[in-house]
């Protein structure tokens, strides 16, 4: 029953983030003004002489749902010198009606994400694997037919960067002086994994972290069951494979399990939960902004 709920909930989550705005439109832009990450990414003030500035497209998630994700984002990326941006008319990617085959609709949200950024200097930094691919790879697939928007949508590709990539291949940051006394283990997200080859950058990133213990997961690339829509649509396999993903986090006898999408710590934390487990679940970017 408590799985039935949170999956009417994740429907009518998805139902209201893919619901695309023109850039102009009040009603959404509202929302987005006064959401919790707007406000709390807006208070971070820069501690080191900016050298350059980059965009936050903070993912529906993170805004509704993990909004420390974001702010943890701008902290680490504002600490380091990059000042970062976050464009208020940002909506979803469009990668929940992509996944659902409602091409028409995704490619509308698709339209208005290039339109927002395309008035914005700098990279998009994306605390999401699965968010990044689907601008990286799928908008220009999806844009290659439209006069007006295919560039647009390869240039907007070619300057967008998942979170951890940003920090290593593009910044040339492997220590950023984090510190997080716990024994942890990382799970690799399938978007982030195959999608974009994310293996040495967070690797190297939590190597450097101050009185990390890192621990192996077994069976570490094995999807977590939670692939958006499909933990919807065939709930009984999702939740089969959630649960051969916990075991083996279990059996690593890490208090700490980190993973770079807030969809699949949603999935892995209600998981653990249910089991009364008292393994934390974290995104990356809170353990890379731990400096206590």
């Amino acid at each position: 029953m408590e799985t039935r709920i949170a999956n009417i909930a994740f429907v009518a989550f998805v139902a209201f983030v893919t619901h695309p705005a023109p850039v102009n439109a009040s009603p959404r832009q509202k929302w987005t003004e006064n959401s919790i990450i707007f406000q709390s990414i807006m208070n971070i003030k820069m501690t080191k002489t900016t050298q350059s500035t980059a965009q936050l497209l903070v993912t529906c998630m993170v805004d509704a749902i993990y909004p420390q994700v974001g702010t943890a984002v701008k902290s680490i990326l504002n600490k380091n010198g990059c000042e970062m941006k976050f464009p208020p008319q940002q909506t979803c990617c469009a990668q929940p009606a992509f996944n659902a085959g409602f091409l028409k609709q995704a490619r509308a949200i698709a339209r208005h994400t290039i339109d927002v950024f395309t008035n914005t200097a700098g990279p998009v930094v994306v605390p999401s694997g699965s968010c990044t691919d689907m601008i990286v790879h799928h908008y220009p697939e999806l844009l290659k037919s439209d006069p007006v928007y295919s560039l647009k949508a390869k240039k907007l590709s070619e300057r967008t960067f998942e979170f951890t990539q940003f920090l290593v291949d593009k910044l040339g940051l492997t220590n950023i002086g984090a510190n997080y006394n716990g024994r942890a283990t990382y799970h690799p997200c399938c978007h982030g994994l195959r999608n974009l080859n994310l293996v040495r950058q967070p690797s190297t990133l939590l190597d450097n972290v101050k009185d990390l213990e890192q621990v192996a997961l077994p069976c570490a690339e094995d999807c977590c069951g939670f692939g958006g829509l499909f933990s919807l649509r065939m709930s009984e396999i999702s939740g089969a494979m959630l649960d051969k993903k916990l075991n083996h986090v279990e059996e690593s006898g890490a208090n700490v399990l980190i993973a770079g999408d807030v969809g699949c710590i949603m999935h892995m934390k209600g998981g653990l939960r249910r089991r009364g487990s008292n393994i934390q679940v974290k995104h990356i970017a809170e353990i890379l902004n731990d400096c206590h």
